[in-house]
């Protein structure tokens, strides 16, 4: 499984960090029949917005990563964007009811 992306944003030559440019970058921990990875996978793709899916079944070594990365969380999904973990499904859609989530995603509500 490839190593993922370090937290936050590095420093530009100017000692600020990086703007984000461009759609977010959405990253999804999943396991095959996870019907909360299905749910949330599925409120992705009406957003219309592309992700990258790690898909963990039974990979101890991916899900341990997967935990580090989410300081401690191991169920599953584990849904971050722009390298931030915002946790699982009930906190993607929690982020969507408040009108959060599409600023997030970069995308116009």
């Amino acid at each position: 499984m490839p190593q993922p992306p370090s937290r936050g944003s590095s420093p530009a030559a100017d000692g600020q960090p990086d703007q984000e440019v461009g759609p977010a970058k959405v990253e999804i921990y999943t396991w095959r029949f996870c019907p909360f990875c299905i749910r949330a996978k599925g409120l992705l793709d009406r957003k219309q917005v592309t992700y990258s899916e790690f898909m963990i079944d039974g990979d101890e070594t991916a899900r341990q990563a997967m935990t580090r990365r989410a300081e401690g969380r191991s169920s599953l999904p584990q849904i971050f964007i722009n390298n931030r973990s915002i946790g699982g499904c009930d906190d993607l859609f929690a982020l969507d009811q408040k009108g959060l989530l599409d600023s997030l995603l970069g995308i116009a509500s």
